[in-house]
C-alpha cells in the first residue's frame, strides 16, 4: 500500500447539503482568506437531496440578500394552506395550525436549491468536491478529529483491486464540519466514540417518501399546500402528508412516517401508495407521471435528542446534529441557521470549543425547545397527540414539563405474537408505480455491482431464524427498495441484498430491531441521482 495523498485546509465539510452549504458561504464571507472545502459523497451536487420543501426565507435573506433577483430553478411563493384528517373514503377540513402557516414561505426544489447554492459558493473560493466520499474520519495523536479520508474507488466485491483503482486521499484540517445529513455514517461513529448523545435522549427518526410528478395542463395550483393526518396510518402511528403544488403542471408529494411505530409487518412505502388513492389525493394525481422519486431518514428526536454538537477538532450542523422542527415539517431554516451560526461561532474564536453552547443558546435551539413536547406526545395515540399539541401551542412550548424519547425506534418494534394488526382498510392500486422496484427508476439509483457490498449485516443467522420467528423480518418491508429478500430454494433460505437499489435512506440502519445492519458509504458519486426532489 503507498502512502496516501493529502490535501489540507483550514477546514473540511462533510456534505454539500443547506447546512454544509451555508456554513462554507457564510465562513468565506466572514473571513475570505480561510480555506474552506466541502465534500460531498453524490455525483453532483442535490443528487442525494431530497425533502418536501416549504422554506422560510429568513436565513437565506441574511445569507444572500439579492437571492430573490435570481432565484432557485423551482420557487414558487406559498399562496394558500389547507390541513385535512383523512378516514378510508371522507376528509375533513381543519384549521391549520399556526406553526403550519406558510404564508411568505416558498416551495423549492431543495436538491435544486443546494445546486444553486453550490456555484455561490465556489465563487466564494470555496472548494466543492461532488464524488468523494467520506470513508473514515481521521485522528491525531491526542484522539482528536484532524479530517476525513476518501473512500477507495476500483475495488471488487472481494476485496481485490480492479484495474482502475484508485486510492482515496487523505483530507486534512484542524476543523471538521460534519453535515452529512440524518444518520450520518461518520456521525454515528463520532457520537459513540465521544458519547456525545450520554446527556440526550435517543435520537427519533422518521422516513420521508416522496414523488414528483407531472400533471395534465391546467390542474395543478401554483402554491397550494396540503397537508393531512389519519388514514392510511392507524390511531397509534405517526404518519401525515404532503402535496406541493408547483409551477409548470407539477406537483409534489409525499408521505412522512414516524420509525418508532410498533407494527412489525408496517410498510410506509406501501402506506405512501395507499395514501395516493385517497379520493382527495387521486384526482391530483390521475393522468399524470411520475418525474423523480426517493426517500430518505429524518432526525425528528428535537430538543430532547439534541447530542453534544461539539468534540475535539469538529462539530456536528443541520441533520447531524438534529435541528429539524418537526411540528412545523420543517427543516431547511434551521439547517441554514444553524451552518451559519458555526461559520459565526468559528470566524470568532477559531475553535470548535463552545458551538454546544452557542447552539443551545441560539435561536435554533429555541424554536427546538418550543416545540419539544409535541412530537412525542403522539407516542400516545393520534387523539392524545393532537390534543397535547394544542396544549403546547397555546402555551407557546411553556409546560412545566418534557416529554421523553425513553427508547430508541428500533426498540419499539413489538413481535408478530404480540401485535395485532390492525385492518387498514387498503385498497387496489392502480397509480404508479406498480411496486418497489418499478419506484427505483424513478430515483436513477446507480452503484457498481462489483463493489464491497455497504450494507454490512453482522449476522445473518439472525435474519434467517430468530427475526423470521420474532418479527416476520420487517427489514423487507421498512426498505423503501426492496434491498432486503429473504429468499427460500433449493439451496436454503438466506437474506439477500440488492445493495444496487440502495437510495441511501439509511432507514434499515435505525428501524433492524437486532441493530446489525450497518449502512456505510460505498464509493463516490454511487446512489440516487435525484432530479428536483
Amino acid at each position: 500500500m503507498t502512502e496516501r495523498d493529502t490535501m489540507e485546509y483550514d477546514v473540511v465539510t462533510v456534505g454539500a447539503g443547506p447546512s454544509g452549504l451555508a456554513f462554507a458561504i457564510k465562513l468565506k464571507q466572514l473571513d475570505p482568506a480561510i480555506r474552506v472545502c466541502v465534500i460531498e459523497k453524490s455525483s453532483t451536487i442535490g443528487a442525494h437531496i431530497l425533502s418536501g420543501a416549504v422554506i422560510e426565507p429568513g436565513p437565506l435573506d441574511e445569507l444572500l440578500p439579492g437571492w430573490r433577483k435570481a432565484p432557485p430553478p423551482i420557487c414558487v411563493p406559498a399562496a394558500q394552506d389547507e390541513f385535512y384528517l383523512l378516514t378510508r373514503a371522507k376528509h375533513y377540513k381543519l384549521p391549520t395550525p399556526p406553526q403550519m402557516n406558510n404564508h411568505g414561505n416558498f416551495i423549492v426544489s431543495l436538491g435544486a436549491m443546494c445546486a444553486w447554492l453550490a456555484p455561490q459558493a465556489e465563487a466564494l473560493g470555496v472548494e466543492i468536491y461532488p464524488g468523494f466520499a467520506a470513508s473514515e474520519t481521521l485522528f491525531d495523536e491526542r484522539g482528536a478529529v484532524c479530517g476525513v479520508r476518501i473512500g477507495d474507488m476500483g475495488v471488487a466485491k472481494d476485496g481485490s483491486h480492479k484495474p482502475a483503482y484508485t486510492q482515496g486521499i487523505d483530507i486534512k484540517a484542524p476543523i471538521s464540519v460534519f453535515a452529512e445529513g440524518a444518520r450520518g455514517h461518520l456521525a454515528k461513529q463520532l457520537v459513540k466514540r465521544y458519547e456525545l448523545d450520554r446527556f440526550a435522549d435517543p435520537q427519533a427518526y422518521s422516513i420521508g417518501i416522496k414523488e414528483l410528478w407531472q400533471v395534465p395542463a391546467g390542474r395543478s395550483e401554483p402554491g397550494r399546500i396540503i397537508h393531512t393526518i389519519g388514514w392510511p396510518v392507524d390511531s397509534a402511528t405517526y404518519g401525515g402528508s404532503f402535496i406541493y403544488h408547483l409551477d409548470r403542471d407539477r406537483i409534489a408529494i409525499g408521505y412522512v412516517v414516524g420509525l418508532d411505530y410498533a407494527d412489525p409487518n408496517l410498510a410506509p412505502y406501501e402506506l405512501f401508495q395507499q395514501f395516493k388513492h385517497h379520493p382527495l389525493v387521486k384526482p391530483q394525481l390521475e393522468g399524470g407521471t411520475i418525474l423523480s422519486a426517493g426517500a430518505r431518514a429524518l432526525a425528528s428526536g428535537g430538543w430532547q435528542s439534541l447530542p453534544q454538537v461539539e468534540m475535539p477538532g469538529a462539530l456536528l450542523i443541520g441533520d447531524n446534529a438534529g435541528t429539524l422542527n418537526l411540528p412545523k415539517i420543517k427543516g431547511v431554516h434551521q439547517a441554514m441557521r444553524g451552518g451559519m451560526l458555526a461559520a459565526q461561532h468559528l470566524a470568532r474564536s477559531r475553535s470548535v470549543v463552545g458551538w454546544d453552547a452557542a447552539l443551545r443558546n441560539s435561536v435554533v435551539a429555541t424554536e427546538l425547545r418550543k416545540v419539544r413536547n409535541i412530537k412525542p406526545g403522539f407516542k400516545k395515540g393520534l387523539w392524545f397527540g393532537l390534543g397535547n399539541a394544542a396544549w403546547e401551542t397555546l402555551t407557546a412550548g411553556h409546560s412545566p414539563w418534557t416529554l421523553r424519547h425513553r427508547v430508541a425506534d428500533y426498540a419499539r418494534l413489538q413481535k408478530v405474537e404480540h401485535y395485532l394488526v390492525p385492518d387498514r382498510g387498503f385498497v387496489e392500486r392502480t397509480l404508479p408505480p406498480r411496486d418497489r422496484l418499478a419506484g427505483v427508476y424513478f430515483a436513477a439509483t446507480e452503484h457498481d455491482e462489483d463493489q464491497p457490498v455497504h450494507l454490512q449485516v453482522a449476522d445473518t443467522s439472525i435474519c434467517i431464524d430468530r427475526c423470521a420467528k420474532e418479527f416476520n423480518n420487517p427489514c423487507t418491508r421498512f426498505c423503501p427498495v426492496s434491498v432486503y429478500e429473504m429468499i427460500d430454494d433449493a439451496n436454503g433460505k438466506r437474506l439477500q441484498i440488492n445493495a444496487g437499489n440502495c437510495v441511501h435512506c439509511k432507514t434499515c440502519d435505525i428501524k433492524d430491531p437486532y441493530q446489525i445492519i450497518n449502512w456505510v458509504t460505498p464509493e463516490g458519486g454511487a446512489g440516487p441521482n435525484y432530479q428536483n426532489l
